[in-house]
């Protein structure tokens, strides 16, 4: 059994790897050990991840899918995860997460009457939760959307600021030749952010080129 931990991050101006010490923390409690990370900076409404389709790749039957909450794994609508749910299943992969403790004993070894029942229980509480998590992302962003319209009413309301001071950091470990996953890793950055910083990037070394 191997465990894989799967660490999400709504945009790229969240850490991705905010819940690294808890799991790893969970993992060394129980004696296991993570054999490998998969990070993204990636919506959880969306079905389609590459971090999270690369772990399912990897896994074999019986591998630990860790995730810190059920909604870093799934603020997915009830036919995206009802697909998604087939797919670990199809792998039977075991989702043990923080937030979800009828889950962790799918850790341990149990006799086949036992892990049957602990499977049941827990696949009846992770679709409760991914429910859960669906209904409060929806919420949130109709709070959002609400709260937008009264500021642009008000005359209050700017849009999101950029991170400079990360979107430095992105291109200064562009020009020293690093490279996407190493800035990725170290900036917490998405891809999309990425790939529009190096755009930019190569455009303003054109426009240096040309002045020469």
């Amino acid at each position: 059994m191997f465990v894989r931990a799967y660490l999400r991050a709504s945009s790229s101006e969240q850490d991705a790897m905010r819940a690294r010490g808890a799991l790893d923390s969970f993992a060394a409690e129980r004696g296991l050990r993570i054999a490998a990370r998969y990070v993204e900076n990636e919506s959880g409404a969306k079905l389609h991840r590459p971090e999270l389709f690369r772990l399912l790749a990897d896994c074999e039957a019986g591998d630990v899918l860790l995730v810190e909450q059920v909604d870093r794994l799934s603020r997915l609508t009830s036919p995206d995860w009802t697909r998604l749910r087939g797919m670990i299943d199809a792998k039977q992969v075991h989702i043990v997460a923080l937030d979800l403790p009828t889950s962790w004993a799918l850790t341990e070894p149990a006799d086949e009457f036992t892990g049957r029942m602990f499977a049941a229980v827990n696949a009846m509480l992770l679709d409760v939760l991914a429910a859960v998590a669906r209904k409060d992302y929806v919420d949130r962003r109709r709070r959002q959307a609400e709260g937008i319209v009264k500021a642009k009413a008000a005359g209050l309301y700017k849009g999101r600021p950029a991170n400079k001071a990360r979107n430095a950091a992105i291109s200064s470990l562009l020009r020293d030749g690093r490279t996407w996953r190493e800035i990725m890793d170290a900036t917490g950055c998405s891809r999309t952010l990425l790939a529009k910083i190096a755009r930019g990037h190569r455009l303003s070394e054109l426009k240096i080129e040309a002045s020469d």
